[in-house]
């Protein structure tokens, strides 16, 4: 499994191997150890979510608050949507900026979206199926949305898709600037705390050496 960084820092994409034969392909969506040696941690998985949507249909932009926040990771076991990863971070060297990855059931490619960061997507296909594995559980009043079309962030969207179906919920959602006056949004520095107090937790303790086979 290959993966890179995106543009906003904290967000990775993974492409896996996948190995098609005459009866249909296999590949790995997850491993444990690619994600950790990529993000610099493990993740903690503590649910699992999937959503169907029709062609045309977005989601987002959706982020949780930190602490304790909430990280993702998507990929897309039936059909294909745009997925966008959006930083709300105060304080970040890239606050109000975004990078985006087709995710689709041909590359199966899949994306990570650390705590703080804001995610939407557009299903490009009819029943587009979204899965993700989340490091918190439901929480409505940490969980937020900015508005899809907040020209301060100015997401592109792919082209036959500009004008995409969303919930009432999403539709009602503040721009940057308003949740930005509201104090509604994750800071760069709380992330930088939640990403040392792991650091630390991982770290090897005085004393101790690494087992030895």
């Amino acid at each position: 499994m290959e993966f890179r960084e995106l543009a906003i820092q904290d967000a990775w994409e993974f492409t896996p191997t996948v190995f098609p034969d005459e009866r249909g392909s296999f590949h790995e969506f997850y491993r444990f150890e690619v994600l950790s040696e990529a993000v610099g941690h493990p993740m903690v998985l503590r649910q699992g979510n999937m959503s169907v949507s029709s062609k045309g249909v977005a989601r987002g932009i959706h982020y949780a608050l930190v602490p304790p926040g909430q990280a993702k990771y998507v990929c897309a076991p039936r059909g294909a949507f745009m997925d966008y990863v959006i930083d709300l971070r105060v304080g970040s060297p890239t606050f109000g900026e975004w990078d985006s990855v087709l995710l689709d059931d041909v590359t199966h490619r899949a994306t990570y979206i650390a705590e703080g960061l804001g995610h939407a997507l557009v299903a490009l296909t009819e029943n587009a199926t979204v899965s993700y594995m989340i490091s918190e559980t439901y929480s409505p009043t940490r969980e937020l949305a900015i508005d899809l079309f907040d020209p301060d962030i100015a997401l592109v969207l792919p082209f036959g898709f500009e004008r995409p179906v969303r919930s009432p919920k999403d539709a009602a959602a503040p721009s940057l600037a308003q949740a930005l006056t509201a104090d509604a949004l994750p800071t760069w520095d709380s992330t930088r705390t939640l990403n040392a107090a792991r650091s630390e937790e991982t770290a090897p303790r005085s004393g101790e050496l690494p087992c030895e086979g």
